[in-house]
């Protein structure tokens, strides 16, 4: 994968274990997508941007020992742990390899090529899935799953903690990272790269509740993305005191017999043409 944008998350074992945290949360709603694109039983799919593995792993259980996975990453790091998680998860047709998507070569004609957060990291994602189209037989499948802050993380009913977070963590100046908004751009990148118009699942993980992962999900993100909201947007960790803020959400929320809301997530699907 090519990531042009800075990855304000960073590349440690915290950033590794929130990926493995965000799929318990986003999981099934990328699930549904796939199943509904199309992806089953013998498919040869390539992940790009595969992380740790969760959606390798996934597309993995879609497709069976019939079929066939490739992640493709640029972190040769976090490839080591997801090589790992698939050899206990006891699959041996899903591989990993690293490196730009710019210099990918490969001789196998995929089913599909799907990705989560992937778009939204990259400087010019129209020329990205031009690209990755061109990996596929034709009928082919192109399904990403991205976010789109149009409607952010928020508490219903709204309370004050809920909104501070939000202030927080979507400032008035957007420090350079991702784009947050890539979700509902996906019709215009499908349709410049080529693709037919696609279709759309959007979704929005929610829960609540003293065990709702959610709450760690979003704090933990916070806490990876704390450092660049210091230095572009003046935020004072004094002032957000990150090692109680997930506590302190979760009590708010269950005080309150509340729900708590993630961002908005487009799923968008098109087959390849020719």
């Amino acid at each position: 994968m090519s990531e042009d944008r800075v990855y304000a998350m960073g590349r440690t074992h915290a950033e590794t274990r929130r990926l493995v945290l965000q799929h318990q949360v986003y999981g099934p709603l990328t699930r549904r997508l796939f199943q509904t694109a199309g992806i089953g039983p013998g498919m040869k799919v390539l992940d790009v941007g595969s992380g740790a593995g969760d959606v390798a792993l996934l597309a993995a259980d879609l497709v069976g020992p019939s079929g066939l996975v490739l992640g493709l990453d640029m972190n040769p790091v976090i490839l080591e742990t997801a090589r790992e998680r698939v050899s206990l998860a006891g699959w041996t047709n899903v591989g990993f390899q690293a490196g730009d998507l710019k210099d990918f070569k490969t001789n196998v004609v995929f089913d599909a090529v799907v990705g989560r957060f992937v778009l939204m990291y990259l400087e010019d994602p129209t020329a990205v899935v031009k690209r990755l189209a061109s990996f596929l037989r034709p009928g082919g499948i192109v399904a990403f799953h991205e976010l789109d802050f149009t409607y952010p993380p928020t508490v219903m009913p709204l309370t004050d903690l809920s909104r501070q977070v939000h202030k927080w963590l979507v400032p008035p100046n957007a420090p350079p990272g991702a784009e947050m908004m890539m979700g509902s751009k996906l019709l215009k990148i499908y349709e410049d790269a080529g693709l037919p118009t696609p279709q759309f699942v959007v979704e929005a993980a929610a829960g609540g509740g003293v065990d709702w992962p959610g709450y760690e999900l979003l704090i933990q993100t916070f806490r990876s993305l704390l450092p660049v909201l210091e230095k572009y947007a003046g935020l004072d960790p004094k002032d957000v005191q990150i090692d109680t803020l997930e506590e302190r959400l979760r009590q708010d929320v269950v005080s309150r017999q509340a729900i708590q809301m993630m961002p908005l997530m487009f799923g968008a699907w098109s087959r390849k043409v020719g």
